[in-house]
């Protein structure tokens, strides 16, 4: 029997289409107050932090030279101890050079943080070197910066009514997952003349580095780098008196790693 000339009854494909798209269509609702409010709903709870008490102690820098007034080493650490909201903070900086220790101190903060990026810090800094052993109290802010600059500000109150601000901003620019390029950039300024310690009021000196670390592993990434410090001002004029240079610029080598 032939069956080339039979159908099924059912319209062609092209028909369907036609059909289907001369249905009408139920329209998307339009975004209501009310819609948003069931998406979101407002949190009528606080964040909850941690009890657990926790530690941490980077060292940033612990680096060697080879200058012009002999060999030097230079350290920088911070580290911190205790929750999400309330720690305590360790700070160190200090530089070595022909042999003798020329500039050091140590901090010991109170840290509350403030918000998700910054911490209000206050405390107590020693200073051995320059000059006699001195005490200075200490407040302060750190934290992460828009554009992610990792920021401190701290303004320290001398035994004799001397004033200090030191200002310091760094970057991480990760070139590979392991090769990183660190800038660094730090300001200090004085409220006044101190001939005993060799600083002059106003801006004295700013220091800026270049680092490049391979971390080999996130604990242990050694580095070179070349950094260029320079006094201003009432310091350059105390600097030249004494016979000492203004600027200098030196090629480093060190390793930071944490605990």
């Amino acid at each position: 029997m032939d069956h080339s000339q039979h159908t099924t009854g059912e319209p062609p494909a092209a028909a369907r289409v036609t059909a289907a798209a001369a249905q009408p269509r139920t329209p998307i609702p339009v975004l209501t107050d009310a819609d948003r409010a069931a998406a979101f709903p407002e949190l009528h709870h606080r964040m909850s932090h941690g009890s657990g008490i926790h530690g941490f102690l980077l060292v940033d820098r612990l680096e060697a030279w080879d200058g012009d007034d002999g060999n030097g080493q230079g350290w920088e650490l911070q580290g911190w101890l205790g929750g999400d909201t309330n720690r305590v903070w360790l700070r160190s900086e200090g530089e070595r050079e022909a042999g003798s220790t020329h500039a050091a101190d140590v901090e010991v903060l109170y840290g509350r943080a403030v918000s998700a990026w910054w911490d209000v810090v206050a405390g107590v800094r020693q200073q051995t070197r320059p000059g006699d052993a001195q005490t200075w109290a200490a407040i302060g802010v750190q934290g992460l910066a828009p554009y992610m600059f990792e920021t401190q500000a701290t303004a320290y109150l001398g035994e004799s009514g001397q004033v200090e601000a030191v200002v310091e901003v760094e970057y991480e620019l990760l070139l590979t997952n392991r090769l990183i390029l660190q800038p660094v950039v730090e300001a200090s300024f004085f409220a006044k003349d101190d001939a005993t310690r060799g600083v002059g009021s106003g801006l004295a000196t700013t220091e800026a580095g270049l680092r490049l670390r391979y971390e080999f592993t996130r604990r242990f990434a050694p580095y070179i780098g070349l950094v260029h410090e320079r006094a201003h001002g009432g310091t350059a004029d105390l600097r030249h008196g004494a016979g000492d240079r203004t600027r200098d610029t030196r090629w480093v080598v060190g390793l930071r790693t944490w605990f």
